[in-house]
């Protein structure tokens, strides 16, 4: 398993993803890392850390695309970026995965120029869990396709089926459209064209039709589908939400339990451990031919360890050759 690594994507790069990738050779010895960056840097990095496997090699890129960049005008301005050549290398076959932390609509845009789609795929799309009254859903797309078509839900709803069976071990998971009521013709246009077109597919024997918002919390649906632009919103509302109410309600019951405060706070910790993204990893881009696994701006190196794993994980349950077939099966 060889992965490109994009060195400097996140918040505090390159240092986190340094150790990362160090720690994750550490627990794979059939791993290969390639930290995709500022060489001189990345090898005084490497040098710090003590490190002297053979597993790890330090390709030279040309800058990176920063937070606040514009992607498209980014990757224009420097083709030879640590993305760009991540992308570069997985087109040429040179690794099987790439995962970066950085400016996730400049590792979108410079994978959808490869064209390294899976046959069949219209456009790829974010995945992202989400937890659940009844365990966990796939909630897609976060982001990558924000002017989706139907037939864009539709394969969506494909492929995010089949990332919850092979990762979430769902037997028969159930498939909703997002949307602003559960009745038949609501949504705008796009949701009522997905609506009828999954109808008409061989997906509509798992599909439930539409769930409103409050039922993603619910598990009303193994998977849900929308555009990029709705599912990005919920993401980040959801991790404000789930922010604010933990410290919320840390406020308003630590104080009460001062003879137990110690406890109280590791529970409180461990709760909130459990629905981080660090622990996930990152999000894959289902849908390419290849592995990409998108991770949070602000991963730390336990993070990048597990955005690394996920890459394996996902090669090894071979979730690609599914997809595939699963779209050529439900061909209309």
């Amino acid at each position: 398993m060889r992965i490109a690594l994009d060195a400097m994507g996140g918040d505090d790069a390159p240092a986190p993803n340094v150790d990362g990738a160090i720690t994750a050779l550490k627990d794979n010895d059939k791993l290969e890392v390639l930290l995709v960056g500022d060489q001189p840097l990345l090898e005084d990095l490497v040098n710090q850390s003590g490190y002297n496997g053979d597993r790890l090699e330090v390709v030279p890129a040309e800058g990176f695309v920063g937070m606040e960049e514009k992607p498209t005008d980014a990757l224009r301005k420097k083709p030879n970026c640590s993305i760009a050549n991540c992308w570069r290398s997985m087109a040429a076959r040179e690794v099987d995965a790439v995962v970066s932390a950085g400016n996730t609509g400049a590792v979108v845009a410079a994978g959808l120029r490869t064209r390294l789609f899976i046959k069949g795929v219209k456009r790829p799309g974010i995945a992202v869990l989400l937890p659940t009254m009844k365990g966990q859903s796939v909630l897609m797309d976060v982001g990558a396709n924000p002017a989706a078509r139907a037939e864009h839900l539709y394969q969506y709803g494909v492929m995010g089926a089949i990332y919850a069976h092979d990762m979430l071990g769902i037997d028969d998971p159930k498939v909703g459209l997002m949307n602003i009521g559960s009745e038949d013709g609501k949504g705008n246009e796009l949701y009522r064209d997905a609506h009828a077109f999954i109808m008409q597919s061989d997906l509509k024997d798992r599909f439930i039709g539409n769930v409103e918002g409050r039922g993603l919390y619910q598990g009303e649906a193994d998977v849900l589908v929308c555009e990029g632009f709705v599912g990005n919103v919920v993401l980040k509302v959801s991790e404000g939400m789930a922010d604010f109410m933990m410290r919320k309600i840390a406020g308003a019951v630590l104080p009460k339990l001062s003879d137990e405060r110690e406890k109280a706070e590791n529970a409180f910790k461990d709760l909130t451990r459990q629905y981080q993204y660090r622990e996930a990893g990152g999000a894959p881009l289902l849908g390419i031919d290849g592995i990409c696994i998108i991770c949070h701006g602000s991963s730390d190196a336990h993070s990048i360890t597990n955005a690394l794993k996920m890459a394996t994980l996902l090669k090894n349950r071979k979730i690609n050759s599914r997809i595939a077939e699963s779209l050529a099966k439900n061909k209309k």
